[in-house]
């Protein structure tokens, strides 16, 4: 006779999965999706998702319903593989290597891609006439803007700007555009920093293409965006493109910056307690920094979220509880600092969601989503995930 826990290993529901485990909500992806799509398009600009949160195709088909669309990626690993499925225009932003612009254009001569590279040196941009030799293709690059004093790229008036552009255009290769990124917005926590953010990033890149232009170069994309500016901009104007990657599934950092709500966040690792300590006010589960990684970006905000928040076997948020310490393997929950709240009862055997800090990180941890939706324990399928360079 087929007992009840066959019968629920037949249905592929939750409590039979080996933990920890990646589990992907579909409905809150498919509503992160939705929010940002409709966004950019009363702002009148292309969105341009960026795939290195993701890291999947079948992800990549809720982005894009039809055909393949304009998508980012992290690294030629990704575009690799989103190639082979039908993905044909690409922009690689992280600033290139030789050897990674061989490999880039090497793509593009075996599959057709146009897969846009990123500068910001006048050594780069030299380096491109030897990648079109080898390669026997013609590179298109942006040069990388710094728009906030977050990371590479150049100030939208550094001289080096005009001279980088008219390198690129003598090692033989197609300025298409310029690119930037206002990673500062990560360290914001209101509306009126994040507007004034995303209007910072706009001028700033609108301003240099401008300056671009006036010296011969047409520089026909402008593209920008973070997650947080790219949900807050309330003009784009001479912007033609937007890019965003976390927002396909939100996480505890985007949280506290105050874009999205807990109950936005699409991703979660599902653990099992292993064990208590009581007179500690600890209870152990199976999921350490391994399975949920070692991010602490919440440490700086007003509401340090420890490793992640924690939800029961069903994603309702347990209050005040977090993973207050993560060895390779083990984590510990506990009470968050300052609470009077009691621990819960959870038993050795009991199953609970984690809450990413940074969605990208705990993503990298695993191969693949077990893909569920609100708080049904059904398991809808199994999505493979991409990883490596």
């Amino acid at each position: 006779m087929e007992t009840k826990l066959d019968m629920r290993r037949a249905a592929k529901v939750i409590d039979t999965l080996i933990t920890p485990s990646l589990l992907l909500d579909r409905g809150k992806l498919e509503r992160n999706v939705r929010r940002l799509a409709e966004h950019a398009k009363k702002l009148g600009v292309v969105l341009r998702p960026h795939m290195k949160t993701a890291k999947s195709i079948e992800v990549a088909r809720r982005l894009f319903p039809g055909e393949p669309g304009p998508i980012t990626v992290s690294t030629i690993a990704e575009a690799e593989y989103f190639a082979g499925h039908g993905f044909r225009d690409m922009t690689y932003a992280v600033g290139m290597s030789p050897a990674a612009a061989n490999r880039a254009m090497e793509l593009c001569r075996r599959t057709g891609v146009d897969l846009k590279l990123l500068l910001d040196t006048v050594e780069q941009a030299d380096a491109l006439a030897v990648v079109r030799e080898t390669t026997g293709v013609t590179p298109s690059v942006f040069i990388e803007l710094d728009c906030d004093e977050h990371r590479g790229g150049l100030k939208p008036d550094d001289p080096k700007l005009i001279e980088v552009a008219d390198r690129i255009v003598a090692a033989g290769a197609n300025l298409v555009g310029v690119l930037a990124h206002a990673g500062e917005s990560y360290g914001l926590t209101t509306s009126d920093a994040l507007i004034e953010a995303a209007e910072n990033e706009r001028s700033a890149t609108v301003g240099a293409a401008e300056i671009l232009r006036a010296h011969g170069h047409a520089c026909p994309i402008v593209s920008l965006g973070s997650t947080p500016t790219a949900h807050f901009a309330a003009n784009l104007e001479g912007v033609t493109e937007l890019r965003a990657g976390v927002y396909m599934f939100f996480d505890l950092v985007q949280h506290g910056v105050g874009v999205c709500a807990i109950d936005d966040i699409a991703i979660s690792v599902l653990a099992t307690v292993i064990g208590a300590k009581p007179e500690k006010g600890w209870v152990l589960v199976d999921a350490g920094w391994m399975a949920l990684s070692r991010d602490r970006g919440t440490a700086n905000q007003r509401l340090d979220q420890g490793y992640g928040v924690v939800c029961d076997e069903q994603g309702r948020v347990l209050e005040d509880v977090v993973v207050s310490q993560a060895s390779q393997e083990h984590g510990i929950l506990a009470i968050r600092p300052g609470s009077s709240r009691a621990m819960p009862e959870l038993p050795v055997g009991t199953q609970i969601r984690i809450l990413p800090n940074h969605a990208c990180a705990m993503g990298a941890q695993h191969d693949f989503y077990s893909v569920i939706n609100g708080q049904s324990p059904e398991i809808e399928a199994r999505w493979e995930r991409i990883r490596g360079w």
